[in-house]
């Protein structure tokens, strides 16, 4: 398509006028459709095995975000250097207990 600073003639508005309203690629198989056209959305699917799944989980888990608290990271480094940090390993059984137990 050449590209100037003329106006366009009729029969070149009227085309401009339907890739408007339609959309460029609707608008050039406006008159060649015997149906009605089914949106992308409609007619794609895309169905992950379940290891693409696991896969995706995975590189979702590992991505570092942005919500870590540095001065909390700080701390209790710190608390575990110095040999200070106490582990409960009552509390943390019992919450490896209630996430399994919430778990399909």
């Amino acid at each position: 398509m050449k590209i100037s600073n003329k106006t366009p003639n009729p029969m070149q508005q009227a085309e401009i006028a339907k890739s408007t309203k339609l959309g460029g690629a609707e608008a050039a198989l406006e008159g060649k459709k015997s149906k009605p056209s089914v949106g992308v959305a409609d007619s794609t699917r895309v169905d992950l095995s379940p290891r693409a799944q696991e896969m995706a989980k995975a590189k979702e888990l590992a991505t570092p975000s942005n919500d870590i608290d540095e001065a909390k990271v700080a701390r209790l480094q710190a608390l575990i250097d110095s040999g200070k940090y106490k582990i409960d390993a009552s509390a943390i059984a019992d919450r490896l207990v209630d996430e399994h137990t919430k778990m399909p």
